[in-house]
């Protein structure tokens, strides 16, 4: 789950992380309010949207000159302007893809004299099983391009978690982002409440980009980006209250509800597998015949027929999708149960685009047999291989 900035940076002032003072509003006639209860005089107006990228990012409604999702405002008149002209309308930055996101709120926050940019998350580092900070001196940037052009700039510490974080890997820390004076004295307490943060609320991901040193030497957490373990969440009922669903799509949230793994994607072939590794070969192999997946969709190894018949559901709620490639290997899943919540779902929504069915493992014969005196337009395959070419040819007929 992720929230947005300002939620982000009022959870890490609650730590103690040095943040700016921001007034999030949901209407343009709150920007003047908002804006007076700071102390000014430059504010900074900052779309809150789930996607990256928002400064460079470019308004649909508001032509290509306009300015993009974060904008200085140097009077409360300037504030009060670009609220007004964000609010409502849709931006489109390299996270969203062309659809955009309607920016719903805003953060108008204090502004800062920034001296230096800087990189710094925490994530999981699954290569050696600990939580590590990864930082660079190019903050601001798309930590991607950094990677792939810079490299040598980004360096990784990964904390002992009996120890936590030490005075040792503050010092690593601290080198790394080339931190001297107040900026090395904040940096004793900013990254273990960062560490702290991460740990207690099950954070999958922490990032800060920029985290700034201001010219008086100060560290400050100029922006913040949260995404938090679903599998924990219901130990955290404050974080659950931060979940904006507007931000996420509705096949997803409807998917959550079931407890189905589900992602949406781009493509035009709906999938439900059973089994994550299953699921990336079944969307490999439709990439691998000229096609695109229209999701990520795992039914788990225990799903009952009302499961199955969810998750049918949702793909055929998606207008991309034209044609669905359902593929079973059953162990702890059934064939049988598959093919009943499979029948349950055609009979209650209908069946407007090819649907291909590969069953294998227990109970195979029962779920073929099930499937065959539906008396519904299914297609049956042999394997993986025959499944994907049959529904890639079914959307092409």
């Amino acid at each position: 789950m992720n929230i947005h900035e300002y939620q982000a940076k009022a959870l890490l002032k609650s730590y103690g992380a040095p943040v700016a003072e921001g007034v999030a509003i949901l209407k343009a006639d709150e920007a003047e309010a908002a804006a007076k209860s700071l102390p000014g005089p430059l504010y900074v107006v900052k779309s809150q949207i789930h996607a990256g990228g928002r400064g460079k990012g470019k308004f649909k409604e508001l032509g290509p000159d306009a300015k993009g999702g974060v904008r200085l405002a140097f009077s409360i008149e300037e504030a009060k302007a670009h609220a007004k002209e964000m609010l409502g309308n849709t931006l489109v930055t390299a996270q969203t893809g062309e659809a955009g996101k309607q920016v719903n709120r805003l953060y108008i926050e204090d502004g800062a004299d920034i001296a230096r940019e800087l990189y710094c998350s925490l994530l999981v580092d699954r290569s050696v099983g600990r939580v590590a900070f990864v930082v660079s001196t190019e903050g601001g940037m798309d930590i991607e391009a950094v990677a792939h052009d810079t490299p040598e700039k980004i360096q990784t510490i990964a904390i002992d978690p009996e120890a936590g974080v030490t005075a040792a890997d503050i010092t690593a820390i601290s080198k790394a982002l080339e931190l001297d004076g107040a900026a090395a004295e904040d940096a004793k307490s900013l990254f273990p409440l960062l560490y702290k943060a991460f740990n207690e609320k099950d954070m999958a991901l922490l990032e800060i980009n920029p985290l700034i040193v201001m010219k008086n030497g100060h560290l400050r957490v100029l922006d913040a980006k949260m995404s938090f373990d679903g599998n924990a969440l219901f130990r955290h009922d404050d974080v659950k209250a931060l979940r904006d669903e507007t931000e996420e799509d509705a096949k997803e949230i409807e998917a959550s509800k079931w407890d189905l793994a589900y992602v949406a994607l781009d493509g035009n072939i709906g999938c439900m597998v059973n089994g994550a590794g299953l699921a990336m070969a079944t969307m490999d192999i439709i990439k691998l015949y000229g096609k695109e997946p229209a999701n990520f969709c795992d039914v788990g190894g225990g799903a009952g027929k009302e499961k199955v018949a969810a998750a049918f559901k949702i793909i055929t709620a998606d207008p991309k999708v034209e044609g669905i490639l359902v593929n079973i290997f059953g162990g702890i899943m059934r064939c049988d149960v598959i093919a009943e919540g499979v029948v349950a779902a055609v009979q209650e929504v209908g069946l407007k685009v090819p649907l291909v069915v590969r069953l294998e493992g227990t109970n195979v014969e029962l779920g073929k047999k099930i499937l065959n005196e539906s008396g519904l337009a299914i297609t049956a395959a042999d394997d993986l291989d025959d499944a994907a070419k049959k529904i890639v040819a079914a959307i092409e007929a």
